[in-house]
């Protein structure tokens, strides 16, 4: 008996090519873009190992726990790193980043987080890319969350190494990733002799092998289904226009973060400042004495669907996660959080004000 999952034609060099093509125009960029077999951690470890060295300098911003990993791979290159920390109810700054490299001129290569689903943070990366392109540093982005929530645009922002996966605002599988890289960055990993070579996290393997060859013969057999699956996702976006996904997070990051508010129990935007929040997930402090998780799980018994989630590591006990992103980006999907999360602080003994949060998403969506 056939399977439509199962009984697959091989995926031809043409139509990955064909792929790549078609997210490079979701990045409207004209450096090359490579599709990584694998989830976003491929890509962004590979580029970091390809690019940084014991003669690097990097400048590692840290808004959230992503850039925490990017400073242990930097440091595993042997590269000198300059950790910039900021609040995680908070973004970083074109200043922050200008003080840094008045500090050390030595500065040759910057990571950073566009959007951080993890604490509700985005980076003002327009800003922050005129800065570092003024300083001639390499800018390594991870956008892997804020592509298709907002704009992602590596050429105008001399981005050097964008990395983007699908499982987030794209609304598609989580295995299979992109990065497009300049010049520039080819440029660094061919002069690296740490970069890695014959090996999965090899940008350089794709380079020398895949593009090189006029994109004729792939490296390996790619993973049918996360491709078949990364191509209708992006002719979705490409059917309902970026400006109209973009907007639809938009809405409901305004409307989640209204509806908080009203619901009271305690609840407040963990990230302070609306500008500063991510559309793709709305973060939650709990009041004093409440345990996230706890109520998180509560939450989710009633609703086991819900795109809703307690903060990692540390922030279990203090954050929820209201994840509106992909086809969850929708004024149902954050009411349903909210009803469940009022029911469950309602529980507790605290007062909730359902309906009113209900009212605020629908006024809140602008």
């Amino acid at each position: 008996m056939t399977h439509p999952f199962l009984d697959l034609a091989p995926l031809s060099a043409a139509r990955f090519a064909a792929i790549e093509d078609r997210v490079a125009r979701l990045l409207g960029t004209e450096q090359d873009v490579v599709i990584m077999q694998g989830e976003a951690l491929l890509p962004l470890e590979g580029a970091i190992r390809g690019t940084a060295g014991p003669v690097t300098t990097a400048l590692n911003v840290i808004t959230g726990p992503y850039g925490q990993t990017f400073g242990n791979w930097l440091r595993d290159c042997g590269a000198t790193v300059i950790d910039l920390a900021v609040p995680f109810h908070t973004a970083v700054t074109a200043d922050q980043i200008r003080a840094a490299f008045a500090e050390h001129p030595e500065i040759d290569f910057v990571s950073l987080v566009h959007a951080e689903a993890a604490t509700g943070n985005t980076n003002p990366v327009a800003e922050i890319g005129e800065v570092v392109r003024a300083h001639g540093a390499l800018f390594y982005l991870d956008a892997v969350a804020s592509i298709g929530a907002e704009p992602v645009l590596p050429d105008a922002w001399g981005v050097d190494l964008c990395v983007i996966g699908a499982q987030k605002a794209m609304g598609g599988p989580a295995g299979v990733s992109a990065v497009s890289v300049s010049e520039r960055a080819w440029a660094r990993m061919a002069a690296n002799p740490g970069a890695p070579r014959r090996s999965y996290l090899s940008l350089l393997d794709w380079k020398e092998r895949w593009i090189d060859g006029g994109r004729k013969a792939l490296l390996h057999a790619p993973a049918q289904l996360e491709m078949l699956a990364l191509e209708a996702c992006v002719e979705r976006l490409e059917t309902e226009g970026l400006d109209a996904v973009m907007g639809r997070h938009r809405s409901a990051a305004l409307a989640a973060r209204a509806g908080a508010v009203a619901l009271g129990g305690g609840l407040e935007p963990y990230v302070y400042e609306e500008r500063e929040a991510a559309p793709v997930a709305t973060t939650l402090r709990v009041p004093a004495g409440v345990v996230a998780s706890e109520v998180a799980a509560r939450a989710l018994e009633s609703e086991p669907g819900l795109p809703l989630a307690a903060g990692g590591g540390a922030l279990a006990k203090e954050m929820i996660r209201v994840n509106h992103y992909g086809v969850d980006a929708t004024p149902e999907a954050v009411k349903g959080c909210l009803t469940a999360l009022g029911a469950a602080l309602a529980e507790q003994g605290l007062d909730v004000d359902v309906e009113g949060a209900l009212r605020a998403v629908d006024g809140g969506r602008r």
